[in-house]
């Protein structure tokens, strides 16, 4: 395990956002180890991301949902 900067993506009724967090990072697997005060932010953003409450969070561009891959219909 290494202590490592990584980007957690967390999601929250229709809203999306991503921060930096230092993690424990496996070296084999890749899996991350948060710690509760970490987990606990992660809570906090995503209930503020369910209530639309993203007062103070910096915009990043638009989200879009494709239903569909028909080539047609995306010309």
């Amino acid at each position: 395990m290494i202590a490592k900067e990584v980007e957690k993506l967390l999601r929250g009724g229709l809203n999306t956002a991503t921060t930096k967090v230092t993690a424990e990072v496996c070296l084999r697997c890749g899996e991350r180890l948060y710690s509760q005060e970490t987990v606990r932010c992660f809570e906090r953003i995503r209930e503020r991301l369910k209530r639309d409450e993203v007062e103070g969070f910096q915009p990043m561009g638009q989200s879009f949902r494709v239903t569909s891959c028909d080539l047609e219909s995306l010309a």
